[in-house]
């Protein structure tokens, strides 16, 4: 067998959630050899109940019929525009209409005067992600990214693709990202000679944190980033799976500061996540090389060119059928979308909560678990300093519980463990978005889950 020589090329860590789900097979077959039924804690995905594409269809169906009836009203012979876009290559901006109606519903619930020509698609909020790490990474100067910790899974992933970028992580207490941490690791990461150009961070239903930053704490570090001048690449997925009251829900760093940020959309989860429809949105401007002012979306729009030339046009009409209500009037809001799926991740949420409260609200000396305003996860932390929630810990919920949970150790970036090695090895993230069941079967599930849960906690903890 012939061996090509690849020396600059690493072999990237596998995360625990790969991990996870290939072991899984094994372990769900030893756990019903031992008369168990698996229980879905892990899993991060959009429920099957809130992703039936059905409804769906009919309404595009009946949108696409609308347009039809509208572009051949001259000429019944014609071939539709919204059908010929469909189908055809399209520039890297995509097509103009899904863009406009997206930046009017969604500037409008966020305060945000949103340029459409500013709009980049992208393949989910992922795309963004590998978008603006891209961008800052081709001068070859070393790069530091300010994250979280813990911070998510993809973005370290991301950022390890690049050999000369290092993430310099920050802790968070109940509020989120300490700021002047925030500042000092800036500050560290210049000083050992990088160059600086965003914080990230998923500010409403953090993930893997499972909780959401106050609007205090947004601020304050909005002024970091504002005295130290850098971006922050602000992470949105959950930022319409909000279980707050209305008056209560916090202000995105995009609505605080467009000038300052650069924000990801992804329609995965008021919309569907097969289609991988996204957004990259930013109003900042840079001094690049030669002292050029530019704007940030000037040189996002190129990278994005080079990296995905086409993006899918009928992908984003189908995006645009969803921005339409039954009357096919624009929607002023995204929030009635996001109100079609939170029913059910609501019921979850509560039967997440009070089954806690119920098994081991007496134990709280024991155990702690995050209140989540927003998104997908809680963090359920042992305040034993005996256990160690590692892959033998987590294999031995599913072989001897049936218990599917994510440990939290490999959401911490490699330098928060260097500082303390026990990061996240006294947690779990569980998830309470995903089941394989529906309606009461789901319910009862879902409880089920939890129960055994809190049995395994006590036992274990």
């Amino acid at each position: 067998m012939t061996r090509l020589h690849a020396p600059n090329v690493r072999l990237q860590g596998v995360s625990v959630t790969r991990k996870m789900a290939a072991s899984l097979p094994g372990l769900r077959a030893q756990a019903e050899a031992n008369g168990l039924r698996i229980h879905h804690l892990g899993a991060g995905y959009p429920h099957p109940e809130v992703t039936d594409p059905r409804g769906f269809l009919a309404h595009e169906a009946h949108y696409y019929a609308h347009l039809d009836a509208l572009e051949r009203r001259n000429d019944p012979a014609a071939l539709p525009e919204y059908l010929r876009e469909s189908f055809s290559y399209t520039d890297t901006l995509g097509p103009k209409k899904p863009r406009e109606v997206f930046a009017a519903a969604y500037g409008h619930d966020w305060g945000v005067m949103m340029a459409p020509e500013h709009l980049i698609p992208t393949v989910g909020a992922t795309g963004g992600i590998h978008l603006a790490c891209s961008l800052f990474e081709h001068s070859g100067t070393p790069v530091a990214y300010i994250t979280d910790a813990p911070t998510y899974a993809g973005f370290t992933a991301r950022s390890a693709l690049c050999q000369h970028a290092r993430i310099y992580s920050v802790e968070m207490d109940t509020e989120g990202a300490d700021p002047e941490r925030l500042r000092s690791q800036i500050r560290k990461a210049r000083a050992d000679g990088f160059h600086v150009p965003f914080y990230y961070t998923i500010p409403d239903g953090h993930n893997p944190a499972g909780f959401s930053f106050s609007d205090r704490r947004r601020r304050e570090i909005l002024e970091v980033v504002q005295d130290e001048g850098i971006l922050i690449l602000e992470d949105a997925p959950y930022v319409y799976i909000s279980f707050a009251a209305a008056e209560k829900r916090p202000t995105p760093f995009v609505g605080l500061a467009p000038e300052q940020t650069i924000h990801l959309f992804t329609g995965s989860k008021i919309g569907f996540p097969g289609p991988r429809v996204g957004f990259v949105y930013s109003a900042a401007r840079l001094v690049i090389e030669g002292g050029q002012d530019v704007a940030f979306t000037d040189l996002a729009l190129t990278e994005a060119a080079a990296a995905i030339l086409f993006h899918s046009p009928g992908a984003l009409r189908g995006f645009e059928a969803l921005l339409h209500d039954e009357n096919f009037h624009p929607r002023k809001s995204l929030w009635p979308l996001a109100e079609n799926k939170l029913p059910v991740y609501r019921e979850n949420r509560r039967i997440l909560l009070d089954g806690f409260e119920d098994g081991l609200g007496a134990h709280r000396d024991r155990f702690h678990w995050t209140i989540p305003e927003a998104g997908f996860f809680s963090v359920f932390t042992f305040k034993d300093p005996k256990v160690r929630t590692d892959e033998a810990f987590t294999q031995k919920l599913v072989a001897e519980f049936g218990i599917v949970a994510i440990p939290m150790y490999d959401f911490y970036p490699a330098d928060a463990r260097e500082r303390d090695p026990r990061a996240g090895l006294n947690q779990l993230r569980l998830s309470f978005c995903f089941s394989e069941s529906t309606g009461e079967d789901r319910r009862r599930d879902l409880r089920d889950a939890v129960a055994a849960f809190c049995v395994a906690a006590k036992q274990l903890g």
